[in-house]
């Protein structure tokens, strides 16, 4: 990267829904001595406006909004140097490639991208332009994550033979994936790639590894039109203004909650986006309960479970090795209150609110032949993914040393993707699927 300017970077966001707003505000609020936020890019002219006002709340100017079919004049009159993609998934793929050939830099929100050939078709620009692509995983400047990676790279537990992943999405945070449109499979890739590619990509870091083979097996089990077998369906499409919304505990209430209303409900008349379908409505083509068996390239085996209708929210890691086990368990939230049930939990907005439940995290080494060890992790929040958030974005916008390298390039982008889309393609087939035939990396 390097500023046109020879001061502060330039940076350019493109897609300006409630994703963006993380980004937005490390720029402007946090990093503003080595960043300068330029110029929005959006389908949405509303959107862009809304974002535009809350920079006036931070006491930063408006900055010049353009529509995303004028990416690439954009990026000439505005001299960006590094693009921020938080659009659409399925679309990630088309302004990285425009932004590395305009000669910008690139970050982008996870997935990287949602199929293997608009994968490749990063890594191909990537490769032919130089430029740099950066996927922001942010689960990797999580503290308790940080100390797994260290004390795993010390040998804590010797070889590492095994690791079994569970992560539970609450019946709220869960829910708000099939409400929006997350809930088509052509837009996301389904939670083995939009969600689970934050997993996949800790596990290869961790054990320093990538994915040869993925079995796997998923379905849809709770939401979409399974709500009407197990008593939940009610007869709307969506909730704002429908009646039978109004005791269903899966309701998202836009009117509600003041930013969403501006950014989603007071825009609707510009592209017809509807933030609150109901759950239970038809049309859900992702599936909400996920196993996988994964082999890597050092030979050691993960099995993995997605769950998107749990009652508490959290997850638990396992490291089986040669010399002992490693132990991470997290509760993010250990219920869903029913008055909170139709609200949004803080990580369906990436982290920017607390939650009101109980939480804790415990991070255990259980070597042979001798007593657990308690390990304290500093730094550790319940806010902001763990407070990985500003981590990343310190070193992302900051320009903060790192020396755990956790910036994620598009290479590590595709190896966290290729997991997920070999599960989707073995959910289809029943059979094993070797990650080398969906796609060719160096």
């Amino acid at each position: 990267m390097s500023p046109h300017s020879g001061g502060r970077a330039r940076y350019a966001v493109v897609g300006t829904g409630a994703r963006a707003e993380m980004f937005v505000r490390a720029l402007v609020r946090d990093h503003a001595d080595t960043a300068e936020l330029v110029a929005f890019a959006d389908v949405n002219q509303a959107r862009m406006d809304a974002h535009n006002r809350w920079l006036t709340e931070l006491g930063h100017p408006r900055v010049p909004t353009y529509h995303a079919g004028d990416f690439t004049a954009m990026l000439a009159k505005e001299r960006v140097d590094v693009v921020l993609v938080t659009s659409v998934d399925v679309t990630h793929d088309e302004y990285v490639v425009a932004a590395v050939e305009a000669g910008c830099d690139v970050v982008t929100e996870k997935p990287m991208t949602t199929d293997a050939p608009r994968c490749q078709r990063i890594l191909d620009a990537v490769r032919r332009t130089g430029r740099r692509v950066t996927v922001a995983f942010n689960y990797r400047y999580n503290p308790l994550h940080e100390q797994m990676r260290r004390l795993l790279t010390e040998g804590a537990v010797g070889e590492i033979g095994s690791v079994h992943f569970e992560w539970l999405l609450d019946v709220r945070h869960g829910a708000d994936y099939f409400r929006r449109w997350h809930r088509d499979k052509a837009s996301s890739g389904g939670l083995m790639v939009h969600k689970a590619s934050h997993h996949f990509d800790l596990v290869n870091w961790w054990l320093n590894a990538t994915p040869v083979q993925v079995y796997a097996a998923g379905r849809l089990f709770f939401y979409g039109e399974n709500g009407r077998r197990h008593g939940y369906a009610r007869d709307y499409d969506r909730a704002h203004a429908s009646p039978a919304a109004d005791d269903d505990p899966f309701a998202l209430r836009l009117a509600e909650h003041p930013r969403l209303r501006e950014l989603y409900l007071d825009a609707e008349a510009s592209d017809g986006y509807h933030r609150d379908r109901n759950v239970f409505a038809p049309g859900v083509s992702i599936e909400d309960d996920m196993a996988v068996l994964a082999t890597y390239s050092t030979g050691a085996t993960m099995t993995y479970h997605l769950t998107a209708y749990a009652p508490w929210e959290g997850y638990r890691v396992m490291v089986n090795g040669s010399r002992g086990r490693l132990e991470l368990e997290v509760t993010e939230s250990d219920y869903v209150s029913p008055a909170a049930a139709g609200a949004l939990k803080g990580a369906a907005l990436h982290g920017d609110q607390a939650a009101a439940e109980g939480g804790a995290a415990t991070l255990t080494l259980r070597p042979f032949w001798s007593p657990p060890q308690r390990i304290e992790v500093d730094g550790y929040t319940r806010h902001g993914h763990g407070g990985a958030d500003a981590r990343m974005t310190q070193v992302l916008f900051g320009g903060a040393t790192d020396p755990l390298h956790r910036a994620a390039s598009a290479r590590d982008g595709a190896l966290a993707l290729l997991t997920g889309l070999a599960a989707n393609r073995s959910f289809d087939t029943g059979a094993p699927v070797r990650v080398a035939d969906l796609l060719t990396l160096d």
